[in-house]
């Protein structure tokens, strides 16, 4: 078994596209030599800024031979028959073919033996193929080439057992082909001569050698441990940044970690506008002191090593720094001079849909329906409303234009200088919130109230105006939003009824050509059950029993709908619900069948005097004290217990079913049978559609 070695080496790859890009790379060789039938035993995928490298292990020298068969029409059949078949096998004559006896006739058979081929010849085909299918986000042409890549490529490592592969990339124009060969480079400034190599182990040892750190898992491990070694040495600790620690990776291929110091004059800005603009612009690492709060140093990743320990490049970071965080701080001042409620009418300049008006308008309405759950959910409705008239007033500040992802976040800081409550303060900040899974979620009943009005305003306008997700396309992050509210819902066990939240959200709208609010409420509860399948699913509960709840109607209490769910999936996972779910079906496909048949329903009340045998007698009884038991306490919420009473159904249906015949030759008892089927459906339909259970 041999070694496949492939590097592709060229300018500098953007950060961002690294990762992605060897992940295909793998894909794409993979994949085609698969198609050729070559089995390998590992493929693995590296990137540094300036290459991609794949090693595939385990290849034969060849790949087997093949026999293929294809059977053709009977012996005897007509000669049109016969003469497509040769066609389509590729064969001159039926002298060509095999007769076989297949114990339903003679048929041809046309049998084509296909010769192994050289690895290494295939390989020369392939990796150009997948060098042209590599799907990079933006690319280039340079000079006089007319073949696209990321950057301008230098050289293609391409090894089979050693060997250097014959053949190349056509880049096009005057510049010909890039052959293949064993030649890279190594780091560009810490040692930029060409090398050869002979094997992948060779490969990764000479880049070692030659300051490059090929496997970017190891890049990111030594960023992260030499960089809290570094704060650790000062009393620090690093501020984790999963994100940023991923992209520098992809800046350097030899990283050196230093740490620099920022000016204390700077400290009184938001940490959040500091480490913003550090990551943003710089991509420096913050540093936190023993009570969690920023410290006045940050961490630097170079690409190179220096004579003097690093101390220019350090004195050359801390001075871009100290000019970056200038024009902060001036915005942070500046932006204190003029209080959030006075940037309001600002608002009426910015455009949040066209179809639904500005983003003071949207302010107005998220005030209203703020108001109107925080006395649904027992919150102080008057901060809330006040706190949403203030939510959106830091998008007109210095700060916010320049860093947008502190919105909300410099709006509390702002809040809380001018003298708001820290409620409302934080309902400034929170009212985004939850940005995705791994979100905090507000828990402030004021938060709470703004964060939800603010997602429920957007919800209830797009749907209105026909702007709903399709397929894989979200252009305003609505399934999102949706997930938040069923968030906000839950997690804070708030009893709350969607349907009139969403009326009252599209009353509060003046734009024209709004769909019906009936229309909007009805597509929204439809679009949160799918949401909330998500939520579910990861809580290990079905879908089908969300659909199950879900079809009843009318169940817009989302708390309510959970316990419910909840209940109904420890009933079917249990014996007796697991019966009850089989008979239910018995009894539907039955009834079903029967009402086809008879061009009637069977939905009437059960006549107890044509009762005929025991265990029907039995049934009925034990359906109408379980419907009288379950209906107060389905009225009490009492899903556990309303299961409990649903499951001494099992024995009487059983019995049911084991000894009464339901289509009797007497028409009235038939009927009164199929009445009682049809009252098996109703009272276990009280609870879940139970025809929504798969299973």
């Amino acid at each position: 078994m041999t070694e496949l070695l492939i590097e592709f080496f060229s300018e500098e790859i953007p950060a961002r596209m690294q990762a992605r890009a060897s992940d295909d790379l793998k894909r794409l060789v993979t994949d085609k030599l698969a198609a050729n039938g070559l089995t390998f035993t590992t493929a693995d995928a590296h990137s540094t800024p300036r290459r991609l490298a794949l090693v595939v292990d385990g290849l034969p020298e060849r790949t087997a031979d093949v026999r293929e068969e294809k059977k053709g029409p009977r012996v005897g059949s007509p000669e049109q028959a016969v003469a497509g078949f040769l066609k389509s096998a590729g064969l001159d004559s039926l002298d060509q073919c095999e007769q076989r006896d297949t114990g339903k006739g003679v048929f041809y058979f046309a049998v084509t033996e296909k010769k192994g081929r050289e690895t290494a010849e295939v390989l020369a085909e392939i990796i150009p193929a997948a060098m042209a299918e590599l799907p990079w986000p933006k690319s280039m042409r340079w000079g006089t080439g007319t073949v696209r890549w990321v950057r301008p490529l230098h050289s293609i490592i391409a090894l089979f057992g050693g060997r250097v592969l014959d053949g190349g990339y056509d880049i096009g124009g005057t510049q010909g082909r890039i052959a293949f060969g064993n030649g890279t480079r190594g780091h560009r400034f810490l040692a930029p001569d060409a090398f050869t190599v002979e094997s992948f182990a060779d490969y990764k040892e000479k880049l070692r050698a030659a300051k490059v750190v090929l496997d970017r898992e190891e890049r990111k491990a030594k960023i992260k441990a030499d960089a809290e070694a570094l704060a650790a040495a000062q009393g620090l600790t690093l501020s984790p940044d999963d994100a940023l620690l991923e992209e520098v990776a992809g800046l350097v291929e030899w990283p050196v970690v230093l740490m620099g110091s920022i000016d204390e004059s700077f400290m009184d800005v938001p940490s959040e506008v500091l480490i913003t603009s550090m990551r943003t612009h710089q991509k420096y690492f913050a540093v936190l002191d023993a009570d969690g709060k920023m410290a006045p140093r940050f961490i630097v990743v170079a690409n190179t090593e220096t004579l003097d320990g690093g101390k220019a490049v350090v004195a050359g970071n801390e001075r871009v720094l100290r000019a970056r965080l200038s024009d902060a701080k001036f915005f942070w001042d500046q932006d204190r001079k003029t209080k959030l409620e006075s940037r309001v009418p600002a608002l009426e300049k910015i455009t949040f849909h066209a179809k639904l008006g500005t983003v003071a308008e949207k302010v107005t309405r998220v005030q209203l329906l703020a108001a109107e759950i925080a006395r649904a959910i027992g919150a102080d409705s008057d901060a809330a409303s006040r706190a949403a008239l203030l939510c959106k007033a830091d998008l007109v500040t210095e700060v916010v234009g320049e860093f947008p992802e502190v919105q909300g976040i410099m709006g509390r800081y702002y809040a809380l200088g001018q003298g708001e409550s820290a409620d409302v303060a934080n309902a400034i900040a929170d009212h985004y919130k939850p940005l995705g899974p791994s979100d905090s979620c507000p828990t402030a009943p004021v938060s709470v109230a703004v964060a939800l009005a603010d997602k429920i305003d957007t919800l209830v306008g797009f749907f209105a105006i026909d702007e709903k997700p399709t397929g894989s396309k979200d252009p305003y992050a609505l399934r999102r939003a949706a997930l938040g509210v069923i968030r906000l819902v839950l997690e804070n066990g708030l009893r709350v009824k969607l349907s009139e939240v969403f009326a009252a959200a599209h009353g509060a709208y003046t734009v024209s050509g709004f769909a019906p609010a009936g229309s909007v409420g009805g597509d929204l509860m439809s679009f949160f059950a799918d949401r909330l399948k998500v939520v579910l699913r990861e809580q290990g509960v079905r879908h089908d029993l969300v659909d199950a709840v879900f079809a009843l109607g009318g169940e817009d209490d989302l708390v309510r709908l959970l316990a419910r769910v909840k209940a109904l999936q420890a009933f079917v996972g249990s014996d007796e619900g697991a019966n009850l779910a089989a008979a239910y079906k018995r009894a539907s496909n039955i009834v079903r069948i029967e009402e086809k048949k008879d061009g009637a329903s069977f939905d009437q009340p059960v006549d107890a005097a044509r009762l005929a045998q025991d265990e029907e007698k039995a049934l009925f009884a034990a359906l109408n004290e379980a419907s009288a038991t379950a209906k107060p306490l389905l009225e009490a919420e009492d899903f556990t217990g309303t299961m409990a009473a649903l499951a001494k159904l099992r024995g009487p249906v059983d019995a049911f079913f084991d000894k009464v015949t339901v289509n009797a030759e007497d028409k009235d008892l038939r009927a009164n049978r199929l009445r009682l089927l049809t009252q098996i459906r109703t009272t276990l339909n009280a609870v879940a559609d139970f025809s929504k259970i798969e299973g």
